[in-house]
C-alpha cells in the first residue's frame, strides 16, 4: 500500500482535515516569504549576485539614455556659453573684424549653446555605448553595493551612502572620459572642467522606511524559512487522511502562491513607476526594475514548477483510470525493451534481484536525491528543476528495466509447478 494512501480507507474527520487545509495554506503563504527572502539575502549579502543582476543594465537602451542625458547635463553645467562667446567677440576684435559684425556675435549665445549640447550630447553617447562605460557600470555598482544593502536593511557601511530615499551611483568617470573626448576634439574650454561627480539613481522610493522593515524580517528569518515550509507541508500532508489528495493540494496551493506572486510583482512595478520623483525616467527604471527582480521571477518560476511537477507525480500513483493507464502504458513498454534485450543475451543477473529486492527503497532514494539537488542547488532555475524531472524519471525507468526477478532453472520444482 502507497504511504501516501493512508493506514485505511479515509474517513471524513473535519477538525483533522481542517488541521489539514491550514497547514498546507501555511506551507503555501511561506512558500512565498521564502523565495522572496532568498532572492533580498542573495541581493542583499552577495555582492557578486547583486553586480551580476544590475551589470547588464549598462548594455540597456533606456539607461544609455538616462545616463547619456544625466552626463550631458553635468558637463553643460561647467561650460560657460557666455564665456566663449565673449572670447570669440575678442578674438574677431583682435583680427580687425568691423564693429557691426562684432556686435552680431555677441547674439551667438543661443546657437552656440545649441551646437555645444548637440557636440557634449554626441560625446557622452559614443562614451556610454562603447565597452568603457560597461567597465564603469559595474565598478559603480559594486562600489554602491553597500548602499544598497542599507536600502533594503538599514545596514551597511561605505563610502556610497543612502541619501533623500535613493540609492545612487557615481558616473563621474564617464563625465572625465567625455571630457577628454571633448578635448581631443578641439573644444579647448572643456580642459577646464573640474572633477566632476555627478549621481545616476539606481533605486529610489518614498517607501524605502517601510521597505527596509519587511526586507529586515525575511533577513531575520533568512535561510530558515524553505525549511519551515518543507515542514509544515509535510505536516499538512501527514494529518491529513487521504496523503496523496493531500500532497496534490499542497503542490497546487504553492503553486497558486507562485502565480499571486508573479503577478504581484507586476503589479509592484506599476506602482513603482507611479511614485518616482518628479523628472526620473520611466523607461529606465523600469528596465532597472525588471533587472533586480529577474533573478525573482526566475526563482517564482522554478519553484512553480516543482509544485507542478510534485502534483502530477501525485497523481499519477493514484487509483485514477488516466494514472492507471499511464503506469500500465510505460511499465508495457519498459518491458517489452527489457525482453528484447534479454533475447539478445542481456542478463540482469545479481542487479535484477537486488533491484527487484528493494525496488521501493531505490524509488524514494531517487526521490530523495532529486529533492537534495533542489534543495541544496544555490539558485535553482525552471531548467534546474525540468533537467532533475527528466533525470528522475530516467531513474524510475532504468529501475523498471532492471527490475526483472530471476527465472527458476529448467527442471526445478518451481519450474515444474508453473507447467
Amino acid at each position: 500500500m502507497s504511504a501516501l494512501e493512508g493506514a485505511g480507507p479515509p474517513r471524513h474527520h473535519p477538525f483533522r482535515s481542517l488541521g489539514s487545509g491550514l497547514l498546507i495554506l501555511v506551507a503555501a503563504l511561506l512558500s512565498l516569504l521564502s523565495v522572496v527572502a532568498v532572492w533580498a539575502n542573495s541581493i542583499v549579502q552577495d555582492t557578486d549576485r547583486y553586480v551580476a543582476t544590475v551589470g547588464p543594465l549598462a548594455s540597456d537602451p533606456e539607461v544609455q539614455k538616462a545616463v547619456t542625458n544625466r552626463v550631458t547635463s553635468a558637463v553643460l553645467e561647467r561650460v560657460d556659453v557666455d564665456a566663449l562667446v565673449q572670447q570669440l567677440t575678442d578674438a574677431a576684435s583682435q583680427q580687425g573684424v568691423p564693429p557691426r559684425a562684432a556686435e552680431l556675435l555677441k547674439n551667438l549665445d543661443g546657437p552656440i549653446e545649441n551646437g555645444l549640447k548637440q557636440l557634449v550630447g554626441n560625446t557622452v553617447e559614443r562614451v556610454v555605448t562603447s565597452s568603457a562605460f560597461q567597465t564603469v557600470w559595474v565598478d559603480a555598482n559594486r562600489r554602491a553595493h553597500a548602499a544598497f544593502d542599507e536600502a533594503l536593511t538599514g545596514e551597511g557601511e561605505g563610502a556610497v551612502k543612502l541619501e533623500d530615499n535613493q540609492v545612487v551611483i557615481d558616473v563621474g568617470p564617464i563625465v572625465a572620459r567625455v571630457k577628454d573626448r571633448l578635448v581631443d576634439a578641439g573644444l579647448t574650454p572643456a580642459a577646464n572642467i573640474p572633477a566632476v561627480h555627478t549621481d545616476f539613481v539606481v533605486f529610489a522610493s518614498e517607501d524605502v522606511g517601510e521597505i527596509k522593515t519587511y526586507v529586515r524580517v525575511l533577513e531575520l528569518l533568512g535561510g530558515w524559512l524553505p525549511v519551515i515550509a518543507l515542514l509544515v507541508a509535510a505536516a499538512g500532508v501527514y494529518v491529513a487522511f487521504n496523503r496523496r489528495h493531500a500532497l496534490i493540494g499542497a503542490a497546487l496551493a504553492v503553486f497558486l502562491a507562485m502565480l499571486v506572486l508573479g503577478i504581484g510583482l507586476t503589479v509592484a512595478r506599476d506602482v513603482y513607476l507611479d511614485r518616482l520623483p518628479p523628472g526620473t525616467s520611466q523607461a529606465a527604471a523600469g528596465a532597472v526594475y525588471d533587472a533586480l527582480v529577474r533573478f525573482l521571477r526566475a526563482g517564482v518560476r522554478a519553484l512553480a514548477a516543482v509544485a507542478l511537477f510534485t502534483a502530477v507525480g501525485a497523481f499519477l500513483t493514484g487509483p485514477s483510470r488516466i494514472a492507471v493507464l499511464t503506469r500500465t502504458g510505460c511499465r508495457r513498454s519498459i518491458g517489452a525493451l527489457r525482453d528484447v534485450a534479454m533475447s539478445a543475451g542481456f542478463r540482469t543477473g545479481a542487479v535484477g534481484r537486488f533491484v527487484h529486492r528493494f525496488k521501493r527503497w531505490i524509488g524514494v532514494a531517487i526521490l530523495m536525491i532529486a529533492a537534495v539537488v533542489l534543495f541544496t542547488w544555490s539558485y535553482p532555475t525552471t531548467a534546474v528543476v525540468v533537467w532533475t524531472a527528466v533525470i528522475t524519471l530516467v531513474g524510475f525507468a532504468i529501475r523498471e528495466f532492471l527490475d526483472a526477478p530471476s527465472t527458476p532453472p529448467a527442471g526445478s520444482p518451481a519450474d515444474a509447478a508453473a507447467h
